[in-house]
């Protein structure tokens, strides 16, 4: 997928008012009216509206400079604006960005009259899960089935235009005050903004024509997720009545505590405990990482809060550009009681100056390790 800044030709510095600009100077140019029957200019229209729709919300922008396409997106299951430019409808374009176009969604500049921004295309309502994932399940990505309870438009119904609104999901007031006659528009009372309103209820259904049904739904969750990340399947919400476009499923994850392994952002770190004679001797220990056991020597004379580093054995970036690293940290186990034998054979090592302290110069302090790890 094209990044958003590209598409709109604009630098990740630019300002609102600049966003705005770029925006509009390209909705002008692949405008459908301007571009009847080019599909290429349409889709690009589409892809304009959505990378808009992001980078004009502070918060949308925020994530998207952080993670870029993956803070939203489940896979194949929907993006910032519901499954790339084909998640978008052109009717909703005009619906949702009407400023924009210089007008409540219609003419924009003399393109076509009114006749696209005519009738207001209303939104289901927004559904949200909670997602709890293992470690491993994060760093490798995995699909998800859920069972989703959704309102859908029961088998049968049918609408017709509000005779209200005229099926424009608005109604014009024109009021007198001291600066002269005003006109407001606000939504429709008696269609709820959707144009329509119900004509024929099927059996079971409620008052707009809905029924709840319970479905399953596929998530595909991309590998480097962390708690707190929210995905959008696009279209799994709620239902709206007559031709409005259904609500997304917004999808919140959870990554369990792992019982081996700590996660600080890309990097895992793990607990070695070693035996006094194992730290003297050397060994090999097999330790956990998020894609199975894995073996790793221990040098002879090895120091306690030693930290060995196994690159590329983290968690991965969730923008696919690296992967962290696995930091070992060692720990000698000193035993808490000794026999008789193992006393005296200690006693007498305290005689043996081999076994007096003799840090190297390049042995760094627990401090220094610490400032390491966090710089």
């Amino acid at each position: 997928m094209a990044d958003f800044y590209d598409i709109l030709d604009i630098q990740r510095s630019a300002t609102a008012a600049e966003i705005k600009k770029a925006y509009r100077k390209k909705a002008i140019q692949y405008h459908p009216d301007k571009n009847p029957g080019d599909d290429a200019a349409e889709e690009n229209f589409k892809k304009a509206a959505e990378a808009y729709e992001t980078l004009s919300d502070p918060q949308k922008k925020s994530r998207y400079d952080q993670l870029g396409h993956q803070a939203y997106t489940s896979g194949g299951a929907g993006g910032f604006g519901g499954g790339g430019a084909g998640g978008f409808d052109v009717d909703d374009i005009f619906s949702q960005f009407g400023d924009i176009f210089g007008g409540g969604g219609g003419g924009f500049g003399g393109f076509g009259g009114g006749g696209r921004g005519g009738q207001r295309r209303v939104k289901g309502k927004d559904l949200r899960i909670r997602v709890s994932l293992t470690l491993e399940e994060a760093a490798n990505g995995v699909d998800k089935k859920v069972k989703v309870k959704r309102k859908k438009q029961a088998p049968g119904v049918s609408y017709k235009t509000c005779t209200t609104c005229n099926g424009s999901g608005q109604v014009t007031r024109i009021q007198n005050t001291i600066l002269g006659r005003m006109q407001t528009a606000a939504p429709c009372n008696t269609c709820g903004g959707a144009g329509q309103i119900l004509n024929n209820k099927p059996a079971g259904a409620d008052s707009q024509g809905m029924i709840a049904t319970e479905e399953t739904v596929t998530i595909q969750i991309p590998a480097g997720v962390e708690s707190d990340m929210r995905l959008k399947v696009s279209g799994k919400g709620n239902d709206a009545p007559g031709n409005g476009v259904s609500g997304d499923l917004l999808v919140d994850i959870e990554v369990k505590p792992h019982a081996e392994l700590q996660r600080e952002g890309n990097n895992l770190h793990y607990d070695l405990y070693v035996s006094v004679p194992e730290a003297v001797l050397g060994t090999s220990k097999e330790i956990q990482t998020v894609t199975g056991k894995v073996r790793i020597p221990v040098e002879a004379g090895i120091q306690s809060g030693k930290i060995l580093r196994l690159r590329g054995k983290g968690m991965p970036n969730l923008n696919g550009y690296a992967t962290g690293d696995l930091l070992v940290h060692v720990n000698v186990w000193t035993p808490r009681s000794l026999t008789k034998d193992q006393k005296e054979f200690f006693e007498s090592m305290m005689k043996d100056s081999n076994f007096d302290p003799a840090p190297e110069k390049g042995d760094k302090s627990f401090f220094e390790k610490v400032k390491d790890m966090f710089s």
